[in-house]
């Protein structure tokens, strides 16, 4: 289930309004998720929750569901540090 907070990440960069996000939403589902906006997704979640994704991890994303796991995987391995 995508978050709240994630959520924001992503309507605060594509400076949309709204959208409705699911675990299965792809970025081109998406209005103005281009490459461009994509990596200044990543660099805000990266920023907003003070983790870093490895590129090789980025590449392999393929929904939002999965990102999702990806920043809870991550803050679950800082928390337990």
């Amino acid at each position: 289930m995508i978050s709240e907070r994630f959520k924001k990440i992503v309507l605060k960069e594509l400076d949309l309004d709204d959208f409705d996000f699911t675990d299965e939403t792809t970025a081109n589902m998406v209005p103005g998720w281009d490459s461009l906006s994509h990596i200044q997704i990543i660099v805000a979640i990266e920023k907003d929750y003070k983790i870093k994704f490895k590129g090789i991890e980025i590449l392999k994303i393929k929904n939002m569901g999965e990102l999702q796991n990806l920043i809870d995987s991550k803050l679950s391995v800082a928390g337990a540090g």
